[in-house]
């Protein structure tokens, strides 16, 4: 009996493993099971997305459907920009049998003049692609399809060109226009400015194919067509824009000077009807060019004006009821304020003179007692309608600007200085703004290039216009400085037929250094004419002149004697141009 329980616990013992082995697998399936089914789902759920998308990577084919970039016209509608098509060469080695090699590097060498010894070493190597030449033209073009040279093609591409300026070496308004790069980036000007609604944006035409580039007529389609950038219509006019650069460039020659530039302002609108700069640059060919040609020097270059500002100064004055034209002062030739002496230009005793004697004459005693008949607040208060406190705005990339401390932190001798232009630092555009105050009437017209946007008008142009000083007192100013063409510094300037209905004002200011003042010099003139119902206001400012003779005599490198012969060039051009006639008196 005991041997037969003894022959039943082996049974009892070898039934639980077999139960425990079966769990055990039992367990294990399930593990495995869900294992299987979590990567499933880790594949199939959470990285779906991107195996989709790896997918299509492998059999999607994109095209980018390229926009067309924004012309750019003058206010007449001339283009100034237009888009053209050039083309660049390419070479698949790969694609040239050993056999052509040498037909096609001669005939590359041939027509696009490229380096034999590295197209030699190019179709070697069995690359798939190699540029030759990039942005060719036309003609280059055809001669390079005539020759039929296998794996040579050739690429489509858009460039920008600009107008011919006064010579070969220059494209016309190259700095305020800027220029476009090869990867379509607008640099510099208005191209930089106005980039994205020039540029547009690009469209898109994509399809799937199998591994040999068939097309799956089953698959997906999806096609975004570009919008095209929109034109740019500006307030500038190409013939004066030409004839000021002509002008221009002919003034700082014959004056030895470092550089020059030209601003022109629609007097009623503020609009920018000329913008020069000499020297200047071709922006059709800008990767030869030096980068600190870009520079544009009437929005981005500082200066002090000099006795341009007695302008300002005097109509502030007069505004306030402190002066007026007729009202009489002693000038001794010079005025002690804060512990300096600071003297007129030409160190001599005047005597009892009135105003309209210091405009025509360009004193600075007179200035600074104009300034301090009125007070500091009130020059201050003034300097900021004139809009010399602050940044002009203008719708051009680049401004730059040195502003004045504020008003109680000046000294007695800085608001001294200023007062006929020294030691304060404005931008051509702020400037002539501001003397264009006087010009319409009392009235501060907003500077800008831009005139519409497509269809759309710039918003400043819908914007009334702030009263900086009276009509009366703009009237009085106006008269001013007809007198300073009539009988004072502003002769040379003078316009034919225009001699009695022309006003104007010389500037004449000497450049720092290191904080001393230097014998070279900015000078500049500004004027308007008709005088009384003024179609232009313009400034001209010439950058280190140096006239024969000059170190000598200083005053030969004065605005009246280097500005204002150049101002009065484009006032004749514009004259006959848009036809202005004298107002009958």
């Amino acid at each position: 009996m005991s041997a037969g329980v003894r022959g039943r616990a082996p049974r009892v013992e070898r039934v639980g493993s077999t139960r425990l082995r079966i769990l055990s697998m039992v367990l294990v399936a399930v593990v495995l099971a869900g294992m299987v089914w979590s990567r499933l789902a880790y594949w199939q759920i959470a990285k779906h997305g991107q195996l989709a998308s790896q997918a299509q990577a492998q059999y999607r084919e994109v095209g980018t459907l390229p926009a067309v970039r924004g012309a750019i016209f003058d206010r007449h509608l001339t283009q100034l920009v237009v888009n053209t098509t050039v083309y660049s060469a390419f070479v698949s080695p790969d694609q040239v049998p050993t056999t052509e090699r040498d037909r096609v590097t001669n005939g590359l060498v041939t027509v696009l003049a490229a380096d034999r010894a590295k197209l030699t070493t190019t179709l070697a190597s069995g690359a798939k692609f190699a540029y030759v030449a990039r942005r060719l033209p036309k003609d280059k073009a055809d001669q390079l399809r005539a020759l039929k040279l296998p794996g040579v093609g050739l690429e489509e591409e858009t460039q920008r060109s600009y107008l011919p300026g006064i010579t070969s070496g220059t494209t016309l308004a190259s700095n305020l226009l800027g220029f476009v790069n090869y990867n379509g980036d607008g640099q510099y000007g208005l191209e930089a400015k106005y980039q994205t609604v020039l540029a547009g944006t690009p469209g898109y035409i994509s399809s799937y194919r199998d591994l040999a580039n068939r097309e799956i007529v089953l698959g997906s389609h999806t096609h975004q067509d570009p919008v095209n950038g929109s034109d740019l219509v500006l307030s500038l006019d190409a013939n004066i824009q030409y004839a000021s650069e002509q002008a221009l460039a002919d003034g700082v020659k014959k004056y030895h000077a470092e550089s020059g530039s030209v601003l022109i302002m629609d007097p009623t609108t503020g609009g920018i009807v000329a913008w020069a700069d000499y020297p200047s640059y071709n922006a059709n060919d800008f990767t030869h060019t030096d980068t600190a040609s870009f520079k544009d020097n009437v929005a981005s270059y500082v200066y002090e004006p000099g006795s341009v500002m007695k302008v300002v100064t005097l109509a502030g004055a007069i505004n306030s009821g402190a002066i007026a034209p007729d009202t009489v002062i002693n000038d001794p030739g010079y005025l002690n304020v804060g512990g300096y002496r600071i003297s007129d230009w030409d160190h001599r005793n005047h005597g009892n003179i009135n105003y309209t004697y210091v405009l025509e004459h360009s004193l600075n005693v007179g200035a600074m007692k104009a300034m301090q008949a009125e007070g500091h607040d009130a020059f201050y208060s003034y300097l900021q309608g004139f809009g010399l406190t602050k940044p002009s705005g203008i719708d051009v990339g680049g401004e730059t600007c040195l502003l004045p401390a504020a008003a109680d932190k000046l000294a007695d001798s800085q608001y001294a200085t200023a007062a006929f232009g020294q030691g304060i630092d404005v931008n051509m555009v702020q400037m002539l703004a501001a003397v264009n105050v006087i010009a319409n009437g009392g009235k501060y017209a907003p500077p800008h290039v831009m005139e519409r946007v497509g269809t759309k008008v710039n918003p400043l142009l819908l914007q009334p216009q702030r009263q900086v000083i009276t009509p009366p007192t703009a009237a009085k100013m106006t008269a001013m400085m007809e007198s300073v063409v009539q009988h004072g510094s502003g002769w040379t300037s003078r316009v034919k037929g225009f001699e009695l209905d022309q006003a104007g004002k010389t500037g004449t200011s000497q450049i720092p250094v290191n904080g001393q003042y230097t014998q070279d010099v900015w000078a500049s003139f500004v004027g308007f004419l008709p005088a009384q119902h003024p179609k232009f206001t313009m400034l001209v400012v010439v950058r280190k002149p140096h006239v024969d003779g000059s170190d000598r005599d200083w005053t030969l490198n004065d605005g009246y004697f280097t500005a204002a012969p150049i101002w009065q060039k484009i006032a004749q051009a514009m004259v006959v141009d848009w036809h202005i006639t004298p107002d009958p008196r």
